[in-house]
Protein backbone atom coordinates (compact mmCIF):
# COMPACT_ATOMS: atom_id res chain seq x y z
CA UNK A 1 0.00 0.00 0.00
CA UNK A 2 1.58 3.37 -1.04
CA UNK A 3 -0.96 5.85 0.58
CA UNK A 4 1.02 8.20 2.44
CA UNK A 5 -1.14 7.45 5.89
CA UNK A 6 0.42 4.07 5.64
CA UNK A 7 3.66 5.46 5.87
CA UNK A 8 6.16 4.71 8.57
CA UNK A 9 6.77 7.94 9.35
CA UNK A 10 3.08 8.85 9.21
CA UNK A 11 2.00 5.83 11.54
CA UNK A 12 5.26 6.98 14.11
CA UNK A 13 3.68 10.70 14.07
CA UNK A 14 -0.11 9.09 14.67
CA UNK A 15 1.32 6.54 17.84
CA UNK A 16 3.51 9.96 19.26
CA UNK A 17 0.09 12.15 19.02
CA UNK A 18 -1.97 9.43 20.51
CA UNK A 19 0.28 8.67 23.15
CA UNK A 20 0.65 12.43 24.18
CA UNK A 21 -3.07 12.83 23.83
CA UNK A 22 -3.87 9.30 26.00
CA UNK A 23 -1.15 10.82 28.68
CA UNK A 24 -1.52 14.78 29.17
CA UNK A 25 -4.79 15.49 27.08
CA UNK A 26 -5.32 17.72 23.83
CA UNK A 27 -3.44 20.76 24.71
CA UNK A 28 0.38 18.07 24.57
CA UNK A 29 -1.19 16.40 21.64
CA UNK A 30 -1.31 19.61 19.74
CA UNK A 31 2.18 20.22 20.78
CA UNK A 32 3.32 16.66 19.65
CA UNK A 33 1.54 17.27 16.14
CA UNK A 34 3.59 20.74 15.92
CA UNK A 35 6.78 18.87 16.69
CA UNK A 36 5.94 15.90 14.02
CA UNK A 37 7.55 16.70 10.38
CA UNK A 38 4.16 15.96 9.33
CA UNK A 39 0.78 17.76 7.91
CA UNK A 40 -2.21 18.22 10.48
CA UNK A 41 -4.68 17.52 7.05
CA UNK A 42 -2.54 14.12 6.67
CA UNK A 43 -2.99 12.99 10.49
CA UNK A 44 -6.72 13.91 10.33
CA UNK A 45 -7.08 12.00 6.94
CA UNK A 46 -5.04 9.02 8.86
CA UNK A 47 -7.68 9.24 12.08
CA UNK A 48 -10.38 9.87 9.96
CA UNK A 49 -9.61 7.21 7.99
CA UNK A 50 -9.17 4.39 11.46
CA UNK A 51 -12.72 5.82 12.56
CA UNK A 52 -14.21 5.40 9.54
CA UNK A 53 -13.11 1.57 9.87
CA UNK A 54 -13.97 0.90 13.09
CA UNK A 55 -17.52 2.37 12.20
CA UNK A 56 -17.50 -0.29 9.35
CA UNK A 57 -16.39 -3.34 11.65
CA UNK A 58 -19.36 -2.07 13.88
CA UNK A 59 -21.32 -1.89 11.53
CA UNK A 60 -20.76 -5.23 9.61
CA UNK A 61 -20.01 -7.33 12.02
CA UNK A 62 -23.20 -7.55 13.98
CA UNK A 63 -24.80 -8.82 10.91
CA UNK A 64 -22.13 -11.29 10.10
CA UNK A 65 -20.75 -9.56 7.28
CA UNK A 66 -17.11 -8.36 6.86
CA UNK A 67 -16.16 -4.73 6.05
CA UNK A 68 -15.00 -4.09 2.42
CA UNK A 69 -11.43 -3.64 3.47
CA UNK A 70 -11.23 -7.20 5.33
CA UNK A 71 -12.67 -8.40 1.55
CA UNK A 72 -10.39 -6.68 -0.35
CA UNK A 73 -7.62 -7.96 2.06
CA UNK A 74 -9.15 -12.24 1.87
CA UNK A 75 -9.25 -11.52 -2.18
CA UNK A 76 -5.88 -10.16 -2.74
CA UNK A 77 -2.33 -11.53 -2.04
CA UNK A 78 -1.42 -10.06 0.80
CA UNK A 79 0.48 -6.57 0.84
CA UNK A 80 -0.18 -6.13 -3.13
CA UNK A 81 -3.93 -3.35 -2.98
CA UNK A 82 -2.80 -0.80 -4.31
CA UNK A 83 -5.63 2.03 -3.34
CA UNK A 84 -6.79 4.97 -5.58
CA UNK A 85 -8.77 7.56 -4.84
CA UNK A 86 -9.13 6.56 -1.10
CA UNK A 87 -10.67 10.26 -0.18
CA UNK A 88 -12.47 10.96 -3.33
CA UNK A 89 -15.45 11.74 -2.21
CA UNK A 90 -14.94 12.72 1.36
CA UNK A 91 -14.47 16.13 3.03
CA UNK A 92 -11.52 15.66 5.44
CA UNK A 93 -12.64 19.17 7.28
CA UNK A 94 -15.63 17.99 7.37
CA UNK A 95 -15.16 14.85 8.82
CA UNK A 96 -15.66 12.36 6.60
CA UNK A 97 -13.09 10.06 5.08
CA UNK A 98 -14.79 9.06 1.98
CA UNK A 99 -17.13 7.86 -0.98
CA UNK A 100 -19.24 4.56 -0.29
CA UNK A 101 -17.01 2.75 -2.92
CA UNK A 102 -13.15 1.25 -2.56
CA UNK A 103 -11.51 1.33 -5.45
CA UNK A 104 -7.61 0.04 -6.13
CA UNK A 105 -5.42 -3.00 -8.03
CA UNK A 106 -4.34 -5.77 -6.12
CA UNK A 107 -2.61 -9.46 -7.42
CA UNK A 108 -4.14 -12.69 -7.03
CA UNK A 109 -1.98 -15.48 -7.51
CA UNK A 110 0.72 -12.78 -8.14
CA UNK A 111 -1.14 -11.15 -11.42
CA UNK A 112 -2.80 -7.61 -11.19
CA UNK A 113 -6.58 -7.49 -11.20
CA UNK A 114 -8.42 -3.91 -10.50
CA UNK A 115 -11.07 -4.31 -7.82
CA UNK A 116 -13.51 -2.40 -6.21
CA UNK A 117 -15.49 -2.69 -3.03
CA UNK A 118 -18.93 -1.02 -2.17
CA UNK A 119 -19.15 0.11 1.71
CA UNK A 120 -22.04 -0.51 3.24
CA UNK A 121 -21.02 1.54 6.33
CA UNK A 122 -21.02 4.86 4.21
CA UNK A 123 -24.87 5.67 3.38
CA UNK A 124 -25.74 2.38 2.83
CA UNK A 125 -23.25 1.50 -0.06
CA UNK A 126 -26.00 3.57 -2.18
CA UNK A 127 -24.15 4.65 -5.71
CA UNK A 128 -23.95 8.35 -5.95
CA UNK A 129 -22.04 10.93 -8.23
CA UNK A 130 -18.37 10.51 -6.24
CA UNK A 131 -18.87 6.45 -6.05
CA UNK A 132 -19.79 6.68 -10.48
CA UNK A 133 -16.89 8.27 -10.93
CA UNK A 134 -14.17 5.80 -8.94
CA UNK A 135 -16.03 3.27 -10.34
CA UNK A 136 -15.62 4.27 -13.94
CA UNK A 137 -12.18 5.81 -13.52
CA UNK A 138 -10.82 2.50 -12.01
CA UNK A 139 -12.54 0.23 -15.14
CA UNK A 140 -11.00 2.93 -18.09
CA UNK A 141 -7.73 2.07 -15.69
CA UNK A 142 -8.48 -1.84 -16.21
CA UNK A 143 -9.07 -1.55 -19.90
CA UNK A 144 -5.67 0.51 -20.34
CA UNK A 145 -3.86 -2.13 -18.80
CA UNK A 146 -5.85 -5.43 -20.00
CA UNK A 147 -6.54 -6.65 -16.15
CA UNK A 148 -9.54 -8.22 -14.55
CA UNK A 149 -12.31 -6.56 -12.84
CA UNK A 150 -13.53 -8.05 -9.95
CA UNK A 151 -16.14 -6.28 -7.97
CA UNK A 152 -17.51 -6.89 -4.22
CA UNK A 153 -21.22 -5.58 -4.07
CA UNK A 154 -23.05 -4.41 -0.89
CA UNK A 155 -25.07 -1.35 -1.92
CA UNK A 156 -28.54 -0.01 -1.17
CA UNK A 157 -28.64 0.65 -4.79
CA UNK A 158 -28.80 4.15 -6.11
CA UNK A 159 -28.51 7.30 -3.62
CA UNK A 160 -31.92 8.51 -3.69
CA UNK A 161 -31.11 12.29 -2.46
CA UNK A 162 -29.31 13.05 -6.09
CA UNK A 163 -31.70 11.70 -8.14
CA UNK A 164 -30.95 11.43 -11.46
CA UNK A 165 -27.52 11.98 -11.87
CA UNK A 166 -27.22 8.60 -9.59
CA UNK A 167 -29.34 6.66 -12.46
CA UNK A 168 -26.80 8.64 -14.60
CA UNK A 169 -23.94 6.99 -13.43
CA UNK A 170 -25.13 3.40 -13.56
CA UNK A 171 -25.82 4.08 -17.48
CA UNK A 172 -22.36 4.85 -17.22
CA UNK A 173 -21.75 1.96 -15.69
CA UNK A 174 -23.30 -0.30 -17.89
CA UNK A 175 -21.71 1.37 -20.71
CA UNK A 176 -18.01 0.78 -18.97
CA UNK A 177 -19.36 -2.83 -18.28
CA UNK A 178 -20.33 -3.80 -21.81
CA UNK A 179 -17.15 -2.44 -23.37
CA UNK A 180 -15.42 -4.51 -21.12
CA UNK A 181 -17.57 -7.81 -21.59
CA UNK A 182 -15.28 -10.15 -23.17
CA UNK A 183 -11.82 -8.38 -23.38
CA UNK A 184 -11.28 -8.34 -19.29
CA UNK A 185 -12.79 -11.40 -16.93
CA UNK A 186 -15.87 -9.61 -15.12
CA UNK A 187 -16.39 -11.23 -11.53
CA UNK A 188 -18.99 -10.01 -9.38
CA UNK A 189 -19.54 -10.82 -5.97
CA UNK A 190 -22.84 -10.37 -4.00
CA UNK A 191 -22.04 -10.04 -0.61
CA UNK A 192 -25.52 -7.61 0.45
CA UNK A 193 -28.38 -6.45 -1.01
CA UNK A 194 -27.86 -5.63 -4.65
CA UNK A 195 -31.85 -4.12 -5.90
CA UNK A 196 -32.83 -2.54 -8.56
CA UNK A 197 -31.07 -1.09 -11.84
CA UNK A 198 -28.02 -1.73 -9.48
CA UNK A 199 -28.40 -5.54 -10.28
CA UNK A 200 -27.69 -4.93 -13.94
CA UNK A 201 -24.09 -4.02 -13.72
CA UNK A 202 -23.73 -7.43 -12.19
CA UNK A 203 -25.97 -9.56 -14.58
CA UNK A 204 -23.54 -8.35 -18.02
CA UNK A 205 -20.99 -9.52 -15.91
CA UNK A 206 -19.00 -13.11 -16.51
CA UNK A 207 -19.93 -14.06 -13.48
CA UNK A 208 -21.72 -14.00 -10.13
CA UNK A 209 -21.13 -15.21 -6.79
CA UNK A 210 -23.28 -15.07 -4.06
CA UNK A 211 -23.38 -16.63 -0.53
CA UNK A 212 -25.88 -18.75 1.43
CA UNK A 213 -26.65 -15.78 3.80
CA UNK A 214 -27.24 -11.76 3.40
CA UNK A 215 -26.73 -12.25 -0.26
CA UNK A 216 -29.87 -10.72 -2.36
CA UNK A 217 -30.43 -9.90 -5.81
CA UNK A 218 -34.02 -8.18 -7.49
CA UNK A 219 -35.21 -5.73 -9.47
CA UNK A 220 -38.14 -5.29 -7.38
CA UNK A 221 -37.95 -5.63 -3.73
CA UNK A 222 -40.99 -7.47 -1.32
CA UNK A 223 -42.64 -4.40 -0.64
CA UNK A 224 -42.56 -3.55 -4.09
CA UNK A 225 -44.15 -6.98 -4.78
CA UNK A 226 -46.34 -6.98 -2.21
CA UNK A 227 -47.76 -3.38 -3.09
CA UNK A 228 -47.91 -4.65 -7.06
CA UNK A 229 -49.41 -7.57 -6.71
CA UNK A 230 -50.83 -8.57 -3.02
CA UNK A 231 -47.67 -11.48 -2.93
CA UNK A 232 -45.92 -12.31 0.37
CA UNK A 233 -42.51 -13.14 0.09
CA UNK A 234 -39.32 -12.99 2.04
CA UNK A 235 -36.12 -11.30 0.76
CA UNK A 236 -34.36 -14.80 0.77
CA UNK A 237 -37.34 -16.13 -1.35
CA UNK A 238 -37.42 -13.42 -3.86
CA UNK A 239 -33.70 -13.44 -4.82
CA UNK A 240 -31.63 -15.05 -2.13
CA UNK A 241 -28.32 -16.67 -3.01
CA UNK A 242 -29.57 -20.18 -3.39
CA UNK A 243 -32.72 -19.25 -4.93
CA UNK A 244 -30.39 -17.20 -7.97
CA UNK A 245 -28.07 -20.32 -7.93
CA UNK A 246 -30.75 -22.96 -8.40
CA UNK A 247 -33.88 -21.62 -9.77
CA UNK A 248 -32.98 -18.36 -11.94
CA UNK A 249 -29.36 -19.48 -13.29
CA UNK A 250 -28.71 -16.20 -12.50
CA UNK A 251 -25.53 -16.59 -10.28
CA UNK A 252 -22.97 -19.04 -10.78
CA UNK A 253 -21.73 -20.61 -7.36
CA UNK A 254 -23.12 -20.13 -3.88
CA UNK A 255 -20.52 -19.90 -1.32
CA UNK A 256 -21.14 -20.66 2.67
CA UNK A 257 -19.90 -17.52 3.66
CA UNK A 258 -17.97 -14.73 2.15
CA UNK A 259 -14.48 -16.45 2.48
CA UNK A 260 -15.79 -19.20 0.48
CA UNK A 261 -17.05 -17.01 -1.77
CA UNK A 262 -13.96 -14.87 -1.99
CA UNK A 263 -11.71 -18.07 -2.66
CA UNK A 264 -14.17 -18.92 -5.42
CA UNK A 265 -13.22 -16.19 -7.37
CA UNK A 266 -9.33 -16.32 -6.32
CA UNK A 267 -9.52 -19.49 -7.69
CA UNK A 268 -11.44 -19.03 -11.13
CA UNK A 269 -9.22 -16.22 -11.95
CA UNK A 270 -6.30 -18.54 -11.84
CA UNK A 271 -7.77 -20.37 -15.04
CA UNK A 272 -8.58 -17.44 -17.12
CA UNK A 273 -5.96 -15.02 -18.87
CA UNK A 274 -5.71 -11.13 -17.87
CA UNK A 275 -7.37 -10.70 -20.86
CA UNK A 276 -8.67 -11.88 -24.40
CA UNK A 277 -4.97 -11.23 -26.15
CA UNK A 278 -3.43 -13.71 -23.90
CA UNK A 279 -3.08 -17.40 -23.59
CA UNK A 280 -4.37 -18.56 -20.09
CA UNK A 281 -1.34 -19.35 -17.51
CA UNK A 282 0.18 -22.54 -18.00
CA UNK A 283 1.27 -24.93 -15.01
CA UNK A 284 3.51 -27.40 -14.23
CA UNK A 285 2.11 -30.83 -14.18
CA UNK A 286 4.59 -34.22 -13.92
CA UNK A 287 2.55 -37.20 -15.32
CA UNK A 288 2.80 -39.53 -11.74
CA UNK A 289 2.02 -43.75 -12.17
CA UNK A 290 -1.28 -42.92 -10.50
CA UNK A 291 -2.25 -41.59 -14.01
CA UNK A 292 -2.22 -44.91 -15.19
CA UNK A 293 -4.37 -46.29 -12.57
CA UNK A 294 -6.91 -43.34 -12.79
CA UNK A 295 -7.20 -43.92 -16.76
CA UNK A 296 -8.01 -47.28 -16.15
CA UNK A 297 -10.91 -46.29 -13.80
CA UNK A 298 -12.53 -44.86 -16.94
CA UNK A 299 -13.50 -48.52 -18.51
CA UNK A 300 -15.27 -49.15 -15.11
CA UNK A 301 -17.50 -46.22 -14.60
CA UNK A 302 -20.05 -46.06 -17.69
CA UNK A 303 -22.54 -49.15 -17.21
CA UNK A 304 -23.05 -51.34 -19.94
CA UNK A 305 -26.78 -50.85 -19.95
CA UNK A 306 -27.60 -47.72 -21.67
CA UNK A 307 -30.43 -46.64 -19.73
CA UNK A 308 -28.67 -47.13 -16.25
CA UNK A 309 -27.23 -43.51 -14.84
CA UNK A 310 -24.06 -42.53 -13.74
CA UNK A 311 -21.79 -39.84 -12.32
CA UNK A 312 -20.09 -37.73 -15.09
CA UNK A 313 -18.41 -36.18 -12.55
CA UNK A 314 -16.49 -39.31 -12.30
CA UNK A 315 -15.49 -39.04 -15.46
CA UNK A 316 -14.23 -35.64 -15.16
CA UNK A 317 -12.09 -36.44 -12.43
CA UNK A 318 -9.89 -39.21 -14.19
CA UNK A 319 -9.07 -36.79 -16.82
CA UNK A 320 -8.21 -33.68 -15.77
CA UNK A 321 -5.19 -32.93 -13.61
CA UNK A 322 -5.06 -33.91 -9.88
CA UNK A 323 -8.84 -34.66 -10.08
CA UNK A 324 -9.43 -31.10 -9.57
CA UNK A 325 -12.26 -29.50 -11.51
CA UNK A 326 -14.14 -26.16 -10.43
CA UNK A 327 -17.60 -26.37 -11.57
CA UNK A 328 -19.51 -23.41 -12.78
CA UNK A 329 -23.24 -23.11 -12.43
CA UNK A 330 -23.30 -26.11 -10.28
CA UNK A 331 -26.93 -26.04 -8.79
CA UNK A 332 -28.55 -24.82 -11.96
CA UNK A 333 -29.53 -27.28 -14.71
CA UNK A 334 -28.12 -30.11 -13.47
CA UNK A 335 -28.50 -32.37 -16.53
CA UNK A 336 -25.17 -30.54 -17.53
CA UNK A 337 -21.93 -29.71 -16.07
CA UNK A 338 -19.64 -26.77 -17.29
CA UNK A 339 -16.43 -26.06 -15.32
CA UNK A 340 -12.76 -25.31 -14.98
CA UNK A 341 -9.88 -27.66 -14.77
CA UNK A 342 -6.50 -28.49 -16.21
CA UNK A 343 -5.29 -30.92 -18.45
CA UNK A 344 -1.23 -31.19 -18.80
CA UNK A 345 -1.12 -28.03 -17.07
CA UNK A 346 -3.26 -26.04 -19.70
CA UNK A 347 -6.54 -24.73 -18.01
CA UNK A 348 -9.27 -25.87 -20.54
CA UNK A 349 -13.44 -25.32 -20.08
CA UNK A 350 -15.11 -28.59 -20.16
CA UNK A 351 -18.71 -29.57 -21.40
CA UNK A 352 -20.96 -32.89 -20.27
CA UNK A 353 -24.06 -34.44 -20.12
CA UNK A 354 -25.39 -35.67 -17.17
CA UNK A 355 -26.65 -38.22 -17.11
CA UNK A 356 -27.17 -39.05 -13.25
CA UNK A 357 -30.11 -35.93 -14.04
CA UNK A 358 -32.59 -36.61 -16.71
CA UNK A 359 -30.39 -39.23 -18.09
CA UNK A 360 -28.44 -35.67 -19.75
CA UNK A 361 -31.09 -34.49 -21.73
CA UNK A 362 -30.86 -30.70 -22.97
CA UNK A 363 -33.76 -28.78 -21.90
CA UNK A 364 -33.98 -24.79 -22.06
CA UNK A 365 -32.14 -24.04 -18.79
CA UNK A 366 -29.08 -26.84 -19.69
CA UNK A 367 -29.11 -24.92 -23.17
CA UNK A 368 -28.05 -21.72 -22.14
CA UNK A 369 -26.28 -22.76 -19.35
CA UNK A 370 -23.68 -24.70 -22.18
CA UNK A 371 -24.46 -22.00 -24.48
CA UNK A 372 -23.14 -19.36 -22.15
CA UNK A 373 -19.97 -21.35 -20.77
CA UNK A 374 -18.75 -22.02 -24.03
CA UNK A 375 -18.62 -17.94 -25.17
CA UNK A 376 -17.03 -17.61 -21.97
CA UNK A 377 -14.33 -20.01 -23.20
CA UNK A 378 -14.35 -18.82 -26.21
CA UNK A 379 -13.79 -15.40 -25.37
CA UNK A 380 -10.38 -15.98 -23.06
CA UNK A 381 -9.23 -18.47 -25.42
CA UNK A 382 -9.75 -21.51 -23.25
CA UNK A 383 -9.90 -24.84 -25.34
CA UNK A 384 -13.20 -26.94 -24.79
CA UNK A 385 -13.64 -30.46 -23.82
CA UNK A 386 -17.20 -31.96 -24.67
CA UNK A 387 -17.87 -35.39 -22.78
CA UNK A 388 -21.39 -36.27 -24.83
CA UNK A 389 -23.59 -38.43 -23.67
CA UNK A 390 -27.32 -37.25 -24.12
CA UNK A 391 -30.56 -39.41 -25.48
CA UNK A 392 -31.45 -35.80 -27.04
CA UNK A 393 -33.65 -32.32 -26.48
CA UNK A 394 -36.33 -32.84 -23.78
CA UNK A 395 -39.85 -33.42 -25.11
CA UNK A 396 -42.71 -31.62 -24.43
CA UNK A 397 -45.63 -28.68 -24.78
CA UNK A 398 -43.70 -27.28 -21.47
CA UNK A 399 -40.02 -26.71 -23.30
CA UNK A 400 -41.46 -25.80 -26.54
CA UNK A 401 -43.65 -23.23 -24.71
CA UNK A 402 -40.75 -22.31 -22.78
CA UNK A 403 -38.73 -21.63 -25.89
CA UNK A 404 -36.67 -24.82 -26.96
CA UNK A 405 -36.12 -23.57 -30.32
CA UNK A 406 -34.87 -19.93 -29.54
CA UNK A 407 -32.93 -21.19 -25.93
CA UNK A 408 -31.66 -24.72 -27.61
CA UNK A 409 -30.76 -22.63 -30.71
CA UNK A 410 -27.65 -20.66 -28.23
CA UNK A 411 -26.02 -23.40 -27.86
CA UNK A 412 -25.38 -24.03 -32.04
CA UNK A 413 -24.92 -20.20 -31.96
CA UNK A 414 -21.62 -21.01 -29.27
CA UNK A 415 -20.34 -23.67 -30.62
CA UNK A 416 -20.44 -22.78 -34.09
CA UNK A 417 -18.56 -19.49 -33.72
CA UNK A 418 -15.98 -20.75 -31.40
CA UNK A 419 -12.72 -20.52 -32.66
CA UNK A 420 -10.58 -22.11 -29.98
CA UNK A 421 -9.76 -25.64 -29.86
CA UNK A 422 -12.86 -27.81 -29.74
CA UNK A 423 -11.76 -31.39 -28.74
CA UNK A 424 -15.40 -33.73 -28.47
CA UNK A 425 -15.56 -37.60 -27.03
CA UNK A 426 -18.92 -39.43 -27.22
CA UNK A 427 -19.03 -41.39 -24.28
CA UNK A 428 -22.21 -43.42 -24.96
CA UNK A 429 -25.33 -41.83 -26.18
CA UNK A 430 -25.49 -38.93 -29.01
CA UNK A 431 -29.14 -39.05 -30.28
CA UNK A 432 -30.28 -36.31 -33.09
CA UNK A 433 -29.99 -32.45 -32.58
CA UNK A 434 -28.42 -32.73 -29.36
CA UNK A 435 -25.31 -35.20 -31.35
CA UNK A 436 -25.00 -32.02 -33.25
CA UNK A 437 -25.30 -29.40 -31.08
CA UNK A 438 -23.21 -31.25 -28.56
CA UNK A 439 -19.52 -30.21 -30.64
CA UNK A 440 -19.97 -32.09 -33.54
CA UNK A 441 -17.06 -32.19 -36.29
CA UNK A 442 -20.30 -30.67 -38.19
CA UNK A 443 -20.71 -27.98 -36.03
CA UNK A 444 -17.10 -27.08 -36.44
CA UNK A 445 -15.88 -28.90 -33.35
CA UNK A 446 -11.75 -29.57 -34.97
CA UNK A 447 -11.20 -33.62 -33.42
CA UNK A 448 -13.94 -35.75 -32.61
CA UNK A 449 -14.01 -39.25 -30.85
CA UNK A 450 -15.81 -41.94 -29.72
CA UNK A 451 -16.30 -44.73 -27.09
CA UNK A 452 -16.13 -48.04 -28.53
CA UNK A 453 -19.82 -48.18 -26.80
CA UNK A 454 -21.05 -45.36 -28.44
CA UNK A 455 -24.49 -44.84 -30.21
CA UNK A 456 -24.63 -42.51 -32.76
CA UNK A 457 -28.26 -42.20 -34.43
CA UNK A 458 -31.20 -39.54 -34.68
CA UNK A 459 -33.23 -41.44 -32.90
CA UNK A 460 -32.19 -44.33 -29.94
CA UNK A 461 -33.03 -47.92 -31.11
CA UNK A 462 -36.65 -48.63 -29.32
CA UNK A 463 -37.66 -45.32 -30.72
CA UNK A 464 -36.57 -45.63 -34.49
CA UNK A 465 -37.98 -49.12 -34.13
CA UNK A 466 -41.25 -47.73 -32.93
CA UNK A 467 -41.50 -45.84 -35.77
CA UNK A 468 -39.49 -47.42 -39.05
CA UNK A 469 -41.30 -51.36 -37.93
CA UNK A 470 -45.20 -49.70 -36.88
CA UNK A 471 -46.65 -51.96 -39.16
CA UNK A 472 -44.97 -54.38 -38.99
CA UNK A 473 -45.55 -54.76 -35.29
CA UNK A 474 -49.24 -54.15 -35.77
CA UNK A 475 -49.39 -57.34 -38.48
CA UNK A 476 -47.83 -59.30 -35.86
CA UNK A 477 -50.25 -58.37 -33.15
CA UNK A 478 -53.58 -58.88 -35.16
CA UNK A 479 -51.27 -62.30 -36.46
CA UNK A 480 -51.15 -63.15 -32.24
CA UNK A 481 -47.24 -63.59 -32.47
CA UNK A 482 -44.50 -62.31 -29.92
CA UNK A 483 -44.87 -58.60 -30.59
CA UNK A 484 -42.24 -58.09 -27.77
CA UNK A 485 -39.54 -60.84 -29.16
CA UNK A 486 -39.94 -59.56 -32.97
CA UNK A 487 -39.31 -55.83 -31.39
CA UNK A 488 -36.17 -56.58 -29.20
CA UNK A 489 -34.84 -58.46 -32.43
CA UNK A 490 -35.31 -55.29 -34.91
CA UNK A 491 -33.89 -53.34 -31.86
CA UNK A 492 -30.97 -55.54 -32.30
CA UNK A 493 -30.84 -55.45 -35.98
CA UNK A 494 -30.79 -51.59 -35.41
CA UNK A 495 -28.17 -51.59 -32.70
CA UNK A 496 -25.76 -53.70 -34.83
CA UNK A 497 -26.50 -51.25 -38.29
CA UNK A 498 -27.43 -48.01 -37.29
CA UNK A 499 -27.11 -46.80 -34.03
CA UNK A 500 -23.25 -47.83 -33.58
CA UNK A 501 -20.70 -45.13 -34.24
CA UNK A 502 -19.13 -47.31 -37.67
CA UNK A 503 -21.26 -44.82 -39.84
CA UNK A 504 -20.15 -41.82 -38.42
CA UNK A 505 -16.02 -43.37 -38.78
CA UNK A 506 -17.06 -43.96 -42.09
CA UNK A 507 -18.22 -40.23 -42.83
CA UNK A 508 -15.64 -38.61 -41.03
CA UNK A 509 -17.61 -37.42 -38.41
CA UNK A 510 -15.91 -39.31 -35.58
CA UNK A 511 -11.68 -39.31 -36.45
CA UNK A 512 -11.37 -42.37 -33.90
CA UNK A 513 -12.90 -44.98 -31.80
CA UNK A 514 -10.65 -44.60 -28.54
CA UNK A 515 -10.43 -46.93 -25.36
CA UNK A 516 -11.93 -45.37 -21.85
CA UNK A 517 -8.58 -45.18 -20.93
CA UNK A 518 -6.90 -43.61 -23.58
CA UNK A 519 -8.76 -40.69 -23.40
CA UNK A 520 -7.27 -38.74 -21.31
CA UNK A 521 -3.75 -38.90 -23.15
CA UNK A 522 -6.12 -38.72 -26.63
CA UNK A 523 -7.10 -34.77 -25.47
CA UNK A 524 -3.54 -33.92 -24.32
CA UNK A 525 -2.38 -34.91 -27.78
CA UNK A 526 -4.84 -33.11 -29.66
CA UNK A 527 -4.63 -30.10 -27.45
CA UNK A 528 -1.05 -30.14 -28.56
CA UNK A 529 -1.78 -30.45 -31.93
CA UNK A 530 -4.09 -27.73 -31.84
CA UNK A 531 -2.48 -25.16 -29.61
CA UNK A 532 -1.80 -22.86 -33.19
CA UNK A 533 -4.89 -22.73 -33.98
CA UNK A 534 -5.84 -19.26 -35.15
CA UNK A 535 -8.45 -16.60 -35.17
CA UNK A 536 -10.17 -16.17 -38.32
CA UNK A 537 -12.62 -13.31 -39.54
CA UNK A 538 -14.37 -14.98 -42.18
CA UNK A 539 -16.64 -11.97 -43.36
CA UNK A 540 -16.68 -8.08 -42.83
CA UNK A 541 -20.09 -8.50 -40.52
CA UNK A 542 -20.09 -6.04 -37.48
CA UNK A 543 -21.69 -8.81 -35.45
CA UNK A 544 -23.84 -11.94 -35.17
CA UNK A 545 -27.42 -11.39 -34.25
CA UNK A 546 -27.50 -14.43 -31.73
CA UNK A 547 -30.91 -15.80 -30.35
CA UNK A 548 -31.45 -14.54 -27.44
Amino acid sequence: MTDIIASPAVKEAVKVVMEQQEHHGEDAAAEARASQPIRASVLRADQLAHEAEDHARDRQHVKGKLTARERLDLLLDTGSFEEIGRFRGGDINGGRAGSAVITGFGEVFGRKVAVYAQDFSVKGGTLGVAEGRKICHLMDKALDLKVPIVALIDSGGARIQEGVAALTEYGHLFRKTCDASGFVPQLSLILGPCAGGAVYCPALTDLIIMTRENSNMFVTGPDVVKAATGEVISMDDLGGGYVHNATSGVAHYLGEDEADAIDYARTVLAYLPSNADQQPPVYAYAATRADRDVAKRLATIVPDNDRQPYDVLDVIRCIVDYGEFVQVHELFAASAVVGFACIDGHPVGIVANQPNVNAGILDVDSSEKVARFVRLCDAFNLPVVTLVDTPGYKPGAEQEHAGIIRRGAKVIYAYANAQVPLVTIILRKAFGGAYIVMGSKAIGADLNYAWPSSQIAVLGAAGAVNIIHRKDLQKAKDAGKDVEALRAKYIADYERTTVNANLSLEMGEIDAMIDPEQTRETIIESLRLLASKKRVRRTTKHHGNQPL
